[in-house]
């Protein structure tokens, strides 16, 4: 036995990594004679490092990928890494900053040459952070969403749609980043309720017969503004509709036109109309045939349209121009005023609505399908409540933009001919125009938003456009597995990209995770000061601990906390695991052990058979509803309590005893619940697992070992319910030592009051082991015993334990006072929940039969334990 006394994961995590690596572990055959099991994984961004997020999510990925493993799936964990348009090119053009140079100084071909060195240099870093949690990926097949595989089948998909007229180019309403300097989609803004003020602006009429009051929230855009609405149905303004008004601050006049998108009751039943500014003013724009006129460039400063605010950012312009018109008695009023502001995702800007000519996938089409998979529950979230979101979403969807003002990114696929200005879409750059023949072609400058690639993740790493072997045998996936923050970006377009480009679902089921957040609930971030390094904790406590720490206990799609108190809990438990193993091992070298089945086995022994048996089911069960972290606790109660506390305690007076068979036996039985448990528990803790499984006499990796599974050979139910008797006698006998300080190493004398006499003396053995008793006496009735004692009523089973002069009687009333409430209470409840007609009516007969017992018993029980207090009052 060569396991270290201390359990020290540093020295030995590594290793046994890079042995599953060396020895393709991780790598399926494709085999008609297994099913297949596939989970894509999130590709996280080449800028980032991994954080607690990944680390729940890659931890929740591995168990499930390690379980399917060990029950004979071909399984494959495809990894890989996102290219993060705005995130990467933001780093790039930071690092030029620094050297004093700009895109512009150095070139499209040079700054790509850069980021793909970035994307060497730093895109490796958390895929070795990925090992080193212990993520069983194949790395052999790992994709990045800018390899030559993904980016074939970006331009196939982009082409296709564009040929089936689902992608086109126009200009419309989209979300502009005036930092990130790009277009963002509906799913990149986030909104937040933000107080502000409504701004009341009097527009005078052209002839000087007075003014029209409108209320804005963006006074900074009235420059823009392009005529003022008013609902046709509003008495107030029937008489003005088609005048003109002066645009305060310049020598323009627009018109007042009446649309029904006007809320007579909002503000004053009129409002400004700038529709290069406003996704609802551009609408009515259209409808009207207005001019759009833009005053602000693409950093958010105003432009020349905005005459003397030229030059201005939009917030100084702001102040600027409500001052001007509040000089020139134009300003009727200000009231405070709360709406929700859309900001940038990635850089946190207040993100500006604007027209502007871009690409767009048309949705409608793609969002039915998609839509109705899910209502057809062909594919399920877990949990369901997910759903209503995803659905929520899906079913007031808008066209997709697409196009970003990009460098580092999948450039689209589309040419511009100088001589016609035809627009070719090809996957091969085009020699010609197809209308005129012109060679003199430019490409598109722009580049798709990362989730158009990110949406073909599913297939397109395993080969699409291709019918390869493994796009075959693994698609459609088993499960994706990610967090609620991403069914829009990612979720809900990886579905509808699915069904259009494969005619199939690319999953049946979707895991939903929390986030991980402080002990406080509050979310981690290094600038809140509250943020954890994954990397720090696995090199202070090893990856298990931190598997173990944050996936246990985790309901689906719940948050949750990390605290340094349970991370040593997690500590704490795979060390008594560690020591349990050692004892096992230990104790059984140069002992040859007889196979389960060859002996008969002990009360003790069939206890823990059939707590293993339950475990197994219970975790079993637990895991394929995805019920992770219960399986953990379920594991964890199981491992701490019924076998290192309870069952190697038991063990003890067979090992440390005389008879050698007996001994044999307990070794035997503690081998194979051992044995059991590291294979119950290796998806949750890899390397503790391997590490002790290469101590037990086993070759083969732990990893490709069969997972337990219920065997109807070890349910000794009535054996179970039986031998909880004798735990319990050994808990009261230490209860009654705690209670009145006796010291686990005194000896003492046991009274027992039992029809169970036969089974108790069988198994003396534990009780007396257990709770350090000398000697047990049998009785037949409570007179028999002439010394003072504390008494306890089981189930069946009176206890008394000769305490002598320790034993104070007025204590002892006051216990067992405090007991009889107890019982009572539980009596009430019962007599309370069977004299309740639906209850009785609508509750199964068993269960109704249970609580009529249950009442029984604690009659009989508050009758001895009252006539016990009675005996010692007198």
């Amino acid at each position: 036995m060569s396991l270290p006394k201390h359990f020290d994961p540093a020295s030995f995590e590594n290793a046994i990594y890079k042995n599953w690596e060396d020895k393709g572990y991780f790598t399926p055959e494709i085999t008609t004679d297994k099913s297949p099991f596939c989970v894509v994984i999130p590709p996280p961004n080449i800028t980032g490092q991994l954080h607690m997020g990944h680390a729940l999510n890659s931890t929740l990925q591995d168990i499930i990928i390690r379980h399917k493993r060990m029950q004979g799936f071909a399984t494959l964990w495809l990894p890989g890494t996102d290219h993060a348009s705005i995130a990467t090119e933001t780093k790039i053009v930071g690092k030029l900053k620094e050297e004093g140079l700009s895109k512009a100084d150095v070139g499209r071909d040079a700054f790509l040459e850069r980021a793909f060195k970035w994307k060497d240099q730093y895109g490796r870093l958390i895929v070795d952070q990925l090992k080193r949690l212990g993520s069983s990926c194949d790395w052999s097949r790992e994709a990045f969403t800018m390899d030559e595989k993904c980016s074939k089948a970006v331009k196939d998909a982009f082409v296709r749609l564009y040929h089936k007229k689902m992608i086109y180019r126009g200009k419309r309403m989209i979300n502009w980043c005036p930092c990130c300097k790009t277009a963002l989609s509906d799913a990149e803004v986030d909104y937040s309720a933000e107080n502000s003020y409504l701004w009341y602006i009097n527009y005078p009429f052209v002839d000087d017969s007075g003014f029209v009051t409108v209320a804005t929230t963006r006074p900074e855009t009235i420059l823009g503004d392009v005529a003022v609405a008013v609902n046709p149905e509003d008495p107030k303004y029937k008489e003005v509709i088609g005048k003109h008004l002066k645009l305060p601050l310049t020598s323009k006049t627009i018109p007042i036109i009446a649309d029904n998108y006007v809320e007579i009751e909002f503000g004053t039943g009129a409002v400004k109309i700038t529709p290069a500014h406003d996704p609802n003013d551009f609408e009515v724009g259209l409808r009207h045939k207005l001019q759009l006129v833009n005053v602000m460039d693409d950093a958010g400063y105003m432009n020349n349209n905005a005459n003397e605010y030229a030059g201005m950012n939009r917030f100084e312009a702001r102040e600027k121009i409500v001052t001007d018109l509040e000089k020139q008695g134009l300003l009727e009023k200000i009231e405070p005023y709360t709406h929700n502001v859309g900001h940038c995702s990635r850089c946190d800007s207040v993100v500006e609505p604007r027209a502007s000519l871009q690409w767009f996938v048309k949705m409608q089409a793609l969002a039915k399908p998609a839509i109705r998979v899910v209502k057809e529950r062909k594919i399920v979230f877990i949990p369901d409540r997910f759903s209503n979101v995803y659905l929520n979403w899906m079913n007031n969807i808008k066209d997709w933009c697409i196009s970003r003002q990009l460098w580092w990114g999948h450039r689209i696929p589309a040419w511009y001919c100088t001589e016609c200005n035809n627009i070719i879409v090809d996957a091969n750059t085009p020699t010609h125009c197809s209308k005129c023949g012109c060679t003199n072609l430019i490409q598109d400058e722009d580049v798709l938003d990362t989730w158009f690639s990110s949406a073909l993740w599913p297939f397109s790493t395993l080969g699409y456009p291709e019918m390869t072997a493994d796009l075959k045998y693994f698609y459609p996936t088993n499960v994706l597995v990610t967090g609620y923050d991403i069914i829009f970006f990612w979720v809900a377009r990886m579905i509808f990209s699915g069904i259009e480009h494969m005619g199939e679902i690319p999953f049946p089921e979707v895991l939903i995770h929390g986030l991980v957040r402080d002990a406080d609930g509050k979310k981690m971030s290094k600038s809140a000061g509250n943020g954890v390094d994954p990397i720090e904790i696995i090199d202070r406590f090893g990856a298990d601990t931190l598997r173990f720490n944050i996936c246990t206990g985790m309901a689906p799609g719940a948050d949750i906390r990390y605290s340094e108190e349970k991370i040593e809990n997690s500590r704490n438990f795979l060390n008594k695991l560690w020591n349990s193993a050692r004892f096992v091992l230990m104790n059984s070298e140069n002992v040859k052990l007889p196979e389960i089945g060859e002996f008969s086995t002990n009360s003790a022994d069939k206890w823990i058979l059939y707590k293993m048996n339950s475990a197994i089911s219970e975790v079993s069960i637990n895991l394929k509803k995805y019920d992770i972290g219960l399986a953990g606790l379920k594991l964890y109660d199981f491992i701490w309590s019924d076998f290192c506390d309870w069952y190697i305690e038991l063990c003890k007076a067979n090992i440390y005893g005389n008879d050698v068979k007996a001994r044999e036996r307990s070794l035997a039985v503690l081998m194979f619940v051992l044995k059991n448990i590291l294979k119950l528990l290796h998806p949750f803790t890899p390397f503790i697992t391997e590490r002790i499984w290469q101590e037990v006499g086993e070759n083969r990796t732990i990893m490709l070992t069969k997972y337990p599974s219920n065997n109807s050979k070890f349910s000794y139910l009535k054996d179970f319910k039986r031998f909880e008797s004798i735990k319990e006698i050994i808990r009261a006998v230490r209860n009654i030592r705690a209670e009145y300080d006796v010291a686990p190493s005194k000896t003492l004398s046991l009274f027992i009051l039992s029809n169970e006499k036969i089974y108790i003396k069988k198994n003396l053995q534990f009780i007396n082991k257990l709770a350090n008793i000398l000697n047990v006496t049998f009785i037949a009735d409570k007179g028999e015993i002439t010394e003072k004692t504390v008494g306890v009523s089981l189930d069946g089973i009176e206890l008394y334990v000769p305490l002598g002069e320790i034993v104070s009687f007025e204590k002892e009333i006051t216990r067992l006072n405090k007991e009889i409430q107890k019982v009572k209470e539980e009596i009430s409840r019962s007599e309370k929940l069977l004299n309740t007609q639906g209850f009785v009516a609508k509750a199964p007969k068993n269960l109704i039969s249970q609580e009529t017992e249950k009442l029984k018993i604690n009659r009989e029980l508050c009758f001895k334990l009252e006539s016990r207090v009675s005996e010692m009052s007198k």
